[in-house]
C-alpha cells in the first residue's frame, strides 16, 4: 500500500517537472497584480507570481502606463529563481509575437513595417515591432543613397528576403518594395503617356549630353539642347542631381519606350519674330558666350545668339585666333549681317562697327598722294609698306625703279627701312593699296622720247649685242633692233657685225610707252633711202644705170652726214 502511494507521488512529481520545463520558453497571458518601484508583479496562473521591469512596458523616453488588472502577454524565461519567483520578460514576449507575425508575412509574401535605427557593417538594423532585422546597404534604395540619415527613425515598408528563427536572423529589403511600386507606377504612366504632356520629375543622373529625369517609375532623357533656349555648355550649369523639374514630353516611342523631354519648350520661343527685332545693318550690344577656332558666339538676348565669324572680327588682324580679339563674357557692339529664322542663325560683324581703315586711308590719301612707311616685308613680287591704320600697301617690283629691273632694284631695300612712295590705287573692296616708288621721280623714257616719233630716222649708240638683235641708246631712250631689221640683205643680218659704242642710223618703227622702248629698223631705213633715190634719179633719159643711181644716193647721204 505504501509502495503504491510512493509510485503515485513519483509520477506526479515527474509530471510537475515536465510541466515546468514545457512552460519555460513559452508565452503566457498574465494579469498585473501590482506595481512596486521599478517592477510589476504579474500573475500567470502558476504556483507563484513573476516580476517584470516596468521599462519593458514603456517606449524610450516615456513612462509606463501599466495599471493593476491590466492583461499582458509575457515570456517565461525560467520557471523559478532562487527567490521562488517566476522569471518573466515582456520584451521577449513581444519578440516572440513579432516573429510569429513575421513568419506569417514571410510565408504569405507580404510586406512588413519597421524602423531603421542603427548602422552595422555592410548595412543597417531595422526594428520590426520588436524583432531586429538586417538591411543590407544595397537594399536601401533603387539607386545608391549617400546619406541615409533622413530615413532613420521613420516608419518604412520592407520585404522579408530571408529569415531563420533558430538563429534569429532576418534579412529585409526596402529596395524590393520600391521596385515593385516603381513597376506599378511605370506601367500606369506608360499607358497614359503622350507627346506634349507636362510632368514633374526629379533629376536622376547628369551626363555630358544631358540629364536623365525620373518621372516616377520611368526615366526620360532631357538633352542639353532642350534645357534652355540660351546656350548651356554643360547640363551641370543648369541642373543638379535631385532637383525637381517640370518637363514636357517632346518625343515618345512606345516600342522602345524611349522618352525625350524638354524644359525650354515650356517657355516662349525667343526666335519668334527675330527678323523684325534684328534687321540687317543695325547695331546691337551683346555678350560673348563662347569662343571657337572659327569665331565667337554673341548673345543678343537670352536664347538668341549670333556668330561673329573670324573673318568679320577685324579689318587688319588676319589668321589670328578669335580669343586674341575678344574674351568670354565681354560686352561687344556688333552689326547684323544676315538673319535665317528657319535655321536659327544670325551672322554678326564686329569689324563693321569700327571704321574701315581702307576707306579712311582713301579719304586721307587719294591717288597721287605721297606717303611714308616702314618696309614690313619683302617678297618675290615686291615690297610691303606699313601705312597709317595698321594696314599695308604694296610696291610691285615693276614700280621700284625706272632704270633697273625689279629684281635688281629690290636688292636696294631691307626690312625696317623707311621709304616714301606714291599712292597709285586703292581698292577698298579687295583691301588692296598699290604704291610706287619710281613714280616719285620723272620717267626718263618719257622725257627722252618726248621729241621722238614713229618714222623718224635717228642715230643711236650700241649698248648691247645679243643673238636676237642689237640694243641702242637714243638720246637717253632705249631702243632695240631685231636681227631681221639689221640689214636689207639677209646675209648682213648678223648682230656680231656691230660693236659696243658704235653709232648706227635706224628708223623708229614704234614708240611703246608701256615697255618704255623704241623699236628701230636699219632695214627699213635702207629701204626708204632706196625708194628716195629711185624717186630722185628715176629718169632713164640720163642714161644712168640702177647701180649708178644707188651709188650716187649713198654718196650724197654720206656727205650730208658729214
Amino acid at each position: 500500500m505504501a509502495e503504491a502511494a510512493f509510485e503515485n507521488f513519483e509520477a506526479l512529481l515527474e509530471e510537475t517537472f515536465a510541466n515546468e520545463q514545457s512552460i519555460e520558453g513559452s508565452v503566457l497571458k498574465g494579469t498585473i497584480i501590482s506595481t512596486d518601484g521599478d517592477f510589476a508583479l504579474v500573475d500567470v496562473g502558476l504556483k507563484s507570481e513573476g516580476r517584470i521591469s516596468l521599462k519593458e512596458f514603456s517606449r524610450a523616453g516615456e513612462e509606463s502606463e501599466l495599471r493593476p488588472g491590466d492583461h499582458v502577454e509575457v515570456y517565461v524565461e525560467r520557471y523559478e529563481d532562487r527567490d521562488g519567483m517566476i522569471v518573466l520578460s515582456r520584451d521577449k514576449a513581444r519578440r516572440e509575437e513579432a516573429w510569429n507575425e513575421l513568419e506569417k508575412a514571410f510565408n504569405d509574401s507580404q510586406r512588413v513595417d519597421g524602423i531603421i535605427f542603427g548602422r552595422v557593417k555592410g548595412g543597417f538594423t531595422v526594428d520590426l515591432s520588436g524583432a531586429v532585422a538586417f538591411l543590407p546597404g544595397s537594399q536601401v534604395d533603387i539607386r545608391p543613397v549617400r546619406d541615409i540619415t533622413p530615413l532613420m527613425g521613420q516608419p518604412q515598408t520592407f520585404q522579408i528576403l530571408k529569415m531563420d528563427r533558430a538563429r534569429g536572423n532576418i534579412v529585409v529589403s526596402r529596395r524590393a518594395v520600391l521596385e515593385e511600386s516603381r513597376a506599378e507606377e511605370r506601367a500606369k504612366l506608360m499607358s497614359g503617356l503622350k507627346e506634349g504632356m507636362v510632368l514633374d520629375g526629379v533629376v536622376k543622373n547628369i551626363t555630358d549630353y544631358g540629364a536623365f529625369v525620373d518621372l516616377g517609375g520611368v526615366d526620360g532623357l532631357l538633352h542639353v539642347t532642350d534645357i534652355s533656349w540660351k546656350r548651356v555648355n554643360h547640363p551641370t550649369d543648369a541642373l543638379t542631381i535631385g532637383q525637381t523639374v517640370k518637363v514636357q514630353v517632346i518625343r515618345f516611342n512606345p516600342e522602345t519606350q524611349r522618352i525625350s523631354l524638354g524644359m525650354k519648350q515650356l517657355e516662349a520661343d525667343p526666335w519668334e519674330g527675330v527678323g523684325a527685332k534684328y534687321p540687317v545693318g543695325t547695331k546691337f550690344t551683346g555678350r560673348v558666350t563662347n569662343i571657337t577656332d572659327y569665331g565667337a558666339f554673341v548673345e543678343l538676348e537670352p536664347g538668341v545668339e549670333g556668330l561673329v565669324h573670324v573673318s568679320e572680327m577685324s579689318w587688319t588682324k588676319k589668321n589670328i585666333h578669335p580669343g586674341k580679339i575678344v574674351s568670354t563674357s565681354q560686352e561687344v557692339e556688333v552689326m547684323i549681317l544676315d538673319v535665317d529664322p528657319e535655321k536659327r542663325r544670325i551672322s554678326l560683324g564686329l569689324k563693321q562697327c569700327l571704321g574701315n581703315p581702307w576707306d579712311d586711308f582713301q579719304s586721307k590719301f587719294p591717288n597721287g598722294s605721297e606717303v611714308e612707311g616702314e618696309v614690313k616685308n619683302i617678297t618675290e613680287f615686291g615690297l610691303f609698306i606699313g601705312l597709317p591704320g595698321e594696314i599695308d600697301g604694296m610696291v610691285h617690283l615693276s614700280d621700284l625703279s625706272w632704270d633697273m629691273t625689279g629684281d635688281e632694284a629690290v636688292k636696294e631695300y631691307n626690312r625696317g627701312d623707311m621709304v616714301k612712295a606714291k599712292v597709285l590705287d586703292v581698292d577698298v573692296e579687295k583691301e588692296r593699296i598699290s604704291l610706287g616708288i619710281k613714280q616719285l621721280g620723272e620717267d626718263p623714257f618719257q622725257k627722252a622720247s618726248s621729241g621722238l616719233r614713229k618714222g623718224q630716222v635717228v642715230t643711236g649708240v650700241v649698248t648691247q649685242v645679243n643673238d636676237g638683235g642689237v640694243e641702242v641708246e637714243v638720246d637717253g631712250a632705249v631702243g632695240f633692233i631685231r636681227k631681221a631689221d639689221l640689214a636689207r640683205e639677209r646675209g648682213d643680218q648678223r648682230p656680231e657685225r656691230f660693236a659696243l659704242g658704235e653709232k648706227i642710223d635706224a628708223k623708229i618703227t614704234a614708240v611703246d610707252a608701256k615697255t618704255r622702248k623704241l623699236s628701230l629698223s636699219i632695214k627699213q631705213r635702207e629701204m626708204d633711202e632706196e625708194k628716195q633715190a629711185m624717186a630722185e634719179y628715176g629718169s632713164t633719159d640720163s642714161g644712168a644705170s640702177l647701180g649708178d643711181i644707188l651709188g650716187a644716193a649713198l654718196k650724197q647721204a654720206q656727205e650730208e652726214k658729214k
